[in-house]
């Protein structure tokens, strides 16, 4: 009998020597999706503009860029124990200084913001490249890649309540700093739990031979991977624009919050729908037919015509959105060899983040001169050339070259 996709979760997260670098992951991982709007608001409770603000945030951002894939490779070459135990240190020391030690208009904030996100621990890296290395079947495995999915979709509406909540008792800049260390106890956690015998015998490995200086990027299918997800990520960042936008022209400016949480909830739905069924088909496959549902998702925001049509259009459009993700991942970790496993993680996801800042900036140039509409059509159209894409490679991302390990008897 097929055990239903909870039940598939409760059984994976809960095993032994799996559960405790699962669960310490979801707490290492809570600063990632709520930083920048801390940084914003601890800024602004300073006394700084919004301009000085959004540099800081962006800097912030500007040096996880930089330094994740390096923090990645020396995570393939050291291990657990070394870098997260660094960066678990390093990061809310960095963050600490950057609220308590500097102020707004100075050089040191700035400073203290890049150094901050350049030693962001690698916690999503980390535990995504565990998953594929664990002695799992292919059906846990593409299990834990839609865990890894949901987790996401929950930890952006779950993190910033979190935010929220703390800022109840006290100042943004103590909420901020206390996020940090909480991210920080949980990577230590991260680092030091146990896990099963051989997990870890691909780092050793990738302490010998060269590397090539673009990682796992020389090979083509992940070349062809990352420009899939950029392109596929540029809707996000298109939609992020144009729906508090459409509910300004059609609605109350304080209904976006309800709109955007109709498209969370409806992909993390449609994981828990269809995500049973996926691992029957082979993920090079499963990528395009996701993308196109994706586009003609996305395409159904051509015919809202209010603000609840556009939750509702939102809500059946993002079903796909989360499973598109747990496929992507999937990918990476039959692409990637296993000495670089954890960098080509990253290098994955600063595509998609590449590519929802790209739509964001061209949803902001289209939105004044065409409105929001138009936007939805290029996201449409964005959406659409993504399918193509993943359609037109299916046999280049086909070549596995870092076969799973077979589950332990």
């Amino acid at each position: 009998m097929t055990r239903s996709l909870p039940r598939r979760f409760l059984d994976l997260l809960t095993r032994p020597r799996v559960a405790g670098a699962a669960w310490w992951s979801v707490v290492s991982r809570l600063p990632v999706y709520l930083m920048s709007l801390a940084l914003v608001l601890t800024v602004r409770e300073q006394g700084g503009s919004y301009a000085q603000a959004g540099l800081v945030a962006a800097l912030y951002t500007l040096g996880m860029a930089l330094g994740s894939p390096l923090i990645a490779r020396r995570l393939d070459r050291n291990g657990r124990a070394t870098v997260l135990t660094a960066t678990a240190i390093a990061y809310p020391v960095a963050l600490a200084v950057l609220v308590w030690g500097t102020r707004p208009g100075g050089w040191a904030q700035p400073v203290a913001a890049v150094a901050a996100g350049v030693v962001l621990p690698p916690a999503n890296a980390c535990m995504r490249s565990l998953w594929a290395r664990l002695p799992l079947r292919e059906e846990e495995r593409e299990t834990a890649y839609l865990w890894e999915a949901l987790l996401t979709e929950m930890l952006v509406i779950g993190a910033p309540l979190m935010l929220a909540a703390l800022m109840l008792v006290g100042p943004a800049g103590l909420a901020l700093t206390v996020i940090a260390v909480v991210g920080g106890v949980g990577t230590l956690g991260l680092a030091y739990t146990r896990l099963p015998a051989g997990t870890e015998a691909a780092p050793e490995a990738a302490r010998r031979g060269p590397r090539h200086p673009l990682g796992p990027l020389r090979e083509p299918a992940m070349l062809a991977l990352t420009g899939i997800m950029a392109l596929s990520a540029v809707p996000i960042g298109l939609l992020t624009l144009a729906i508090p936008a459409f509910v300004d022209r059609h609605g109350a400016a304080g209904g976006a919050g309800l709109v955007y949480a109709c498209w969370g909830v409806g992909s993390a739905l449609g994981a828990v729908w269809l995500g049973r069924s996926q691992s029957e088909v082979a993920p090079q496959v499963r990528l395009g037919r996701l993308l196109l549902a994706y586009a003609v998702g996305t395409g159904l925001t051509l015919l809202a015509g209010s603000q609840i049509g556009l939750a509702v259009a939102l809500a059946v459009g993002s079903v796909p959105i989360a499973l598109v993700s747990a496929t992507e991942m999937s990918l990476v970790s039959g692409i990637a060899e296993g000495r670089s496993m954890a960098e080509a993680f990253t290098w994955a996801s600063l595509a998609t983040v590449l590519g929802d800042a790209l739509g964001q900036q061209a949803g902001g140039l289209l939105m004044d001169p065409f409105g929001p509409r138009a936007v939805f059509a290029v996201a449409t159209g964005t959406a659409l050339a993504a399918a193509v894409l993943a359609f037109a490679c299916r046999g280049l991302l086909g070549r596995r070259a870092a076969p799973a390990l077979k589950c332990a008897a």
